[in-house]
């Protein structure tokens, strides 16, 4: 037992005419899959996905995440599991350079079912004024740069369980596609990116960032340009991985749907002047083991009814086999 508030010194941020930024998520019905594997191992990484979702939300406006707090609720308090989630925050927070500075644990008994529990986090970064990405900064002639996944990360849940419920794949059951079992391939946890993001940013070498989420690469890329641009993306650059090709073969899923479901191998999509490309590649590479490539191009959009993001090349996509 605690204060009952967390504090944060923001100079010590050394950030010069800072702007807070907040986000806040949770990790969806990633949980039930960690639940049924029951491995104190993966409760562990539902905490680092815990802290990725919302902090990676910071890095895309250019923000060095400050620190984060949980919310936890369940039916009952099982110590092994709360300590668990609780250490995985802190690996996040330590992957992210945040503080750990606070967080509630519920117990509601009669709200949720019994093993029941929903998780929910708070992040607060801050950016100095002048190096926040904004929607004004991006431009037609833009490169597009992906930043891999780590996985399936904690999008599309809800369509995963019901995959595994028609192939009658338990949690501990083997992989079709991998030397795994279910929940070691689908449980890895989300990548945090604040290794690769923050050089870039203080560099001034982006003019973007998007976090590929829920909605994938056809909903989230907009959320960082103007109206009047639109993002080309060239499908011939990286093939599907397996684990999202299996997914897709056995749910019988189209391509757009994958692309508006999962992140298909992408987890951060950023913009550079066609100048920089060269250094934002070598900068994630020098300072993270993210995977980076060429994906696209901003382009002048077609009209206010045209898709702000065009997939090249659909019908060729290339998947990852097993």
């Amino acid at each position: 037992m605690g204060g009952f508030a967390g504090l944060f010194d923001l100079k010590q941020a050394d950030i010069s005419d800072p702007i807070l930024v907040a986000a806040t998520d949770g990790v969806g019905s990633k949980l039930e899959l960690t639940r049924q594997s029951g491995k104190a191992a993966h409760y562990r990484q539902l905490g680092i996905d815990l802290v990725a979702m919302a902090a990676n939300d910071v890095l895309a406006v250019g923000a060095t995440p400050l620190f984060f707090l949980d919310y936890i609720a369940t039916d009952a308090i099982e110590g092994d599991r709360l300590y668990s989630i609780v250490a995985g925050v802190a690996d996040g927070c330590v992957l992210a350079g945040a503080r750990l500075i606070g967080g509630e644990t519920a117990e509601m008994p009669g709200v949720y079912p019994k093993g029941g529990f929903d998780l929910a986090g708070f992040c607060v970064g801050a950016v100095a004024r002048q190096q926040q990405l904004t929607k004004a900064m991006p431009k037609a002639g833009d490169v597009a740069i992906a930043i891999g996944s780590a996985g399936v990360h904690a999008n599309g849940f809800s369509l995963v369980r019901k995959i595994l419920a028609d192939q009658n794949l338990a949690a501990h059951a083997p992989a079709p596609f991998a030397s795994k079992t279910i929940a070691e391939a689908f449980l890895t946890p989300t990548a945090i990116y604040a290794d690769a993001i923050l050089p870039l940013v203080k560099q001034g070498l982006i003019t973007s960032a998007a976090h590929i989420t829920g909605g994938g690469l056809v909903n989230n890329p907009p959320r960082v340009f103007g109206d009047d641009l639109a993002l080309s993306l060239d499908m011939a650059t990286w093939k599907m991985p397996r684990v999202f090709a299996w997914l897709q073969k056995v749910g019988g899923l189209g391509d757009m749907e994958m692309l508006r479901v999962f992140n298909c191998g992408v987890g951060m999509v950023v913009t550079a002047h066609p100048t920089n490309a060269e250094k934002v590649l070598a900068s994630i590479a020098s300072s993270s083991q993210h995977r980076a490539w060429r994906i696209g191009q901003l382009v002048k959009r077609r009209g206010t009814d045209a898709a702000p993001v065009a997939f090249q090349g659909l019908a060729d996509w290339a998947r990852e086999v097993w």
